[in-house]
């Protein structure tokens, strides 16, 4: 359904899973667990994995915390988009890579819920992509100390709007790792 022609592939991304990143993530082991579990059926459905691998002055290239976190690694071939901005299609190759696939359906899992999720889906999804939010694949850290709501809360709102976002030609939706079926 997207508004994009000639993109009728799908393409999973999996954001931001980085040692600094994920640290002190809420519900850090289950979301992990679950990013596996769609990634292995991305991998058995032939749908491109593409890791986006945040970098700034407080998140230095090549440092420890940098590093996409073990149990997550790219396979040889998958695509690593290097970023430096939330939203994975600004200033990156990102796009030229899924026009290249033929991609107009992103599946979204991956960190921090409340910036790089939420900018990537809108990102997508203002440029004529379909996007699938994995509602229990994606986290954040605890941020109430700055006046946010807890991160269960951050991420079941985000869940909750998600759904709820609609546009001429587009589909935004949410599913659960269970429950996903890849094309």
């Amino acid at each position: 359904m997207t508004t994009l022609p000639h993109r009728p592939n799908a393409a999973l991304l999996v954001i931001d899973m980085q040692v600094a990143v994920i640290a002190t993530a809420h519900d850090r082991a289950a979301v992990i667990a679950n990013i596996q579990n769609v990634i292995a059926k991305a991998r058995a459905a032939k749908v491109p994995v593409i890791w986006v691998r945040h970098a700034d002055e407080g998140l230095v290239k090549d440092s420890p915390g940098w590093a996409i976190v073990e149990d997550l690694l790219p396979l040889d071939g998958e695509t690593i988009i290097e970023k430096a901005y939330p939203d994975a299609f600004e200033a990156t190759d990102l796009e030229g890579h899924l026009a290249a696939g033929g991609i107009g359906r992103l599946y979204v899992t991956g960190a921090q819920t409340d910036a790089c999720i939420r900018s990537t889906l809108h990102g997508g999804f203002v440029r004529g992509y379909d996007v699938v939010l994995i509602r229990d694949a994606h986290t954040t850290e605890d941020l109430t100390r700055w006046g946010a709501p807890p991160p269960g809360q951050v991420i079941a709102h985000t869940n909750l709007y998600w759904r709820g976002q609609t546009a001429p030609g587009r589909e935004a939706r949410v599913v659960s790792t269970e429950k996903l079926v890849l094309p």
